[in-house]
């Protein structure tokens, strides 16, 4: 069965989705307003808040600057490539960044198929939980988030990885 709920978060609502298996609640998306590719609530999916506790729980520590690493159950998706990079954005610590021609050479990418490791980071279902928004340009510009570069500025302002900036 197919859970979700909304959470309010400094970034506006993050939907939450998914599946009831015997050990709980697999978190299957993780998505926010505008995202691209975001799945959006369908009839048959029934609002559970209550399977949602410690996922939001730990996003409401994290945006406290209290959590510097997700621990939350999820369903694999996506194909053996994107599982790749997906478990690579893993790694990246909280307050760092790397760039898409870093993570290309840590994972054996040819520099023709970097194209292919941007759309698997674009691709990620889990924003937030899976970091995809501390992968940068080699020339340190923020080269596209699915939530949106403005949010991928704030993520890595809050955790460290850049300067705040004073208008």
């Amino acid at each position: 069965m197919t859970v979700w709920t909304a959470v309010d978060s400094p970034l506006g609502d993050v939907l939450l989705v998914g599946e009831v298996t015997a050990s709980g609640t697999a978190l299957t998306s993780l998505s926010m307003p505008g995202q691209r590719s975001a799945p959006t609530v369908r009839d048959d999916w029934r609002h559970a808040p209550g399977a949602f506790v410690d996922v939001t729980r730990q996003l409401t520590t994290y945006f406290a600057g209290e959590l510097t690493t997700f621990a939350v159950e999820f369903i694999p998706t996506g194909t053996d490539f994107q599982r790749r990079v997906w478990s690579a954005l893993d790694d990246i610590p909280y307050g760092s960044t790397t760039t898409y021609g870093k993570l290309a050479e840590r994972l054996g990418v040819a520099r023709q198929d970097v194209r292919a490791l941007g759309a698997a980071i674009g691709a990620n279902p889990l924003l937030l939980v899976r970091p995809c928004h501390r992968v940068i340009g080699a020339d340190g510009t923020m080269r596209g988030y699915a939530g949106g570069v403005e949010r991928k500025v704030r993520l890595l302002t809050h955790e460290g990885a850049l300067q705040p900036t004073l208008l």
